[in-house]
This record gives C-alpha cells, sequence and structure tokens, in this order.
C-alpha cells in the first residue's frame, strides 16, 4: 500500500524496518524540527510542515517552494502535519522519529495516535517496534512470542483478549502498566472492547 511518511522532531530512526518505511515512502512530510535530520540522512522532503521556530534558515531557503508554516499553537507541529495530510487526502500514514529524546514529548506523541485513527490510517514506527491504536475491537497482526503491551485512553474501557499469554477478561486499564510486557501465541491475537480508544505496541523481532 502507498503510504505517506511524516517525520516528527524526535530521534531520527536508525533500525532497518523504519527506514524502509521513509525509502519506500510515496512522499515524505516533515514536521519543521525533523527536516535537518532527514536531508543529513540522504533523504529530501516533500513538504515541511510547522510554526517553523525550529527550521534551520539554510534549509529554509533552499526549500521554501515546499515548506508550509502554520502558525497556530494550540496543537504541536505533528498534529499540523498530521491534518495537512489529511486535507490533501493522505490517509495512510507512517509516523517516524516521534520518540528518543523528551519522555513528556514522547508520551504526548504516542497518546495523540488515539486522535488520529480518528481520521486515517496511521501507526507510528520507532526503533523497537510499532505503535497502533484501534477505535473499534480488532485482530492484530503477530507473531508467536512477539511482546506486546497494552494502553487504554479511557481507564473505563472493558478489553477482552484472544491469542495473548496473559488474556484479559473484562480488564479496566487503569493505569499504563496494567497491560504492558504480555505475548503475542501466535499469527494475530484480539481485542474486544465495546467503546473507547486503545493502543497497542508491538516489538519487532530480535535480530539474529
Amino acid at each position: 500500500m502507498a503510504h505517506t511518511v511524516i517525520v516528527a522532531d524526535g530521534t531520527f530512526p536508525h533500525h532497518e524496518i523504519p527506514l524502509s518505511y521513509i525509502r519506500n515512502a510515496e512522499r515524505i512530510i516533515c514536521c519543521d524540527g525533523g527536516a535537518e535530520k532527514l536531508i543529513k540522512s540522504g533523504f529530501i522532503p516533500d513538504a515541511i510542515i510547522g510554526d517553523m521556530d525550529s527550521l534551520n534558515q539554510s534549509i529554509a531557503g533552499r526549500f521554501q517552494d515546499r515548506t508550509f508554516r502554520v502558525a497556530e499553537q494550540e496543537t504541536n507541529d505533528l498534529t499540523k502535519a498530521v491534518a495537512w495530510c489529511k486535507e490533501r487526502g493522505y490517509l495512510d500514514l507512517i509516523i517516524v522519529g516521534a520518540t528518543g529524546k523528551r519522555e513528556d514529548h514522547t508520551i504526548g506523541n504516542i497518546s495523540l495516535l488515539a486522535e488520529y485513527i480518528r481520521d486515517v490510517n496511521v501507526k507510528m514506527v520507532t526503533d523497537t517496534g510499532i505503535l497502533i491504536a484501534l477505535k473499534e475491537s480488532s485482530g492484530v497482526s503477530s507473531f508467536p512470542g512477539q511482546q506486546v503491551s497494552i494502553f487504554s485512553i479511557d481507564p473505563a474501557t472493558e478489553i477482552t483478549s484472544d491469542g495473548l499469554r496473559y488474556p484479559l477478561e473484562r480488564r479496566k486499564i487503569e493505569n499504563w502498566w496494567v497491560a504492558t510486557l504480555n505475548e503475542a501465541r501466535g499469527e494475530s491475537f484480539r481485542l474486544e472492547f465495546s467503546h473507547g480508544r486503545v493502543i497497542v505496541y508491538l516489538k519487532f523481532e530480535e535480530e539474529g
């Protein structure tokens, strides 16, 4: 599936999986602070989005034809980039570079997946795994032994699982740690819940 990669202003990825998404992207959209890292890594952005407070001036001059300033301060640059993509019909999104620096930024960026999933197909790819958001009961592709953690945006959400080593039975995830460090038993597992939004972390297979 053709996809759009959004490069945020966290740590630029070095793992092969997020890098392969960048290499194979139909288009690459940068938050302003992520543009310099992307270019230094040998890639060219198709658009640079943000309030431009973090954009190197030489890059701003070089890529002024594809720089889009969004001045409002009610949302962060990642959300501005997602909204820009949505307006143009780019609805299959891969976010990279959204973690690895300040912990508050990392937590905030991950939580935003639960907002973005209302409007676009999106996942966040890091150097250790993939984060996806679910807005309804769903099956999730996995592999036997894959490490899985589950987070609920709404602590009242009751989650039941099928296919995890440590089953959830109408479990309310009232704190972030409650459903972490689980494990997939096969090629997929399923999460059932009647309302709310859920974020799932899937760890990459160990290399070697």
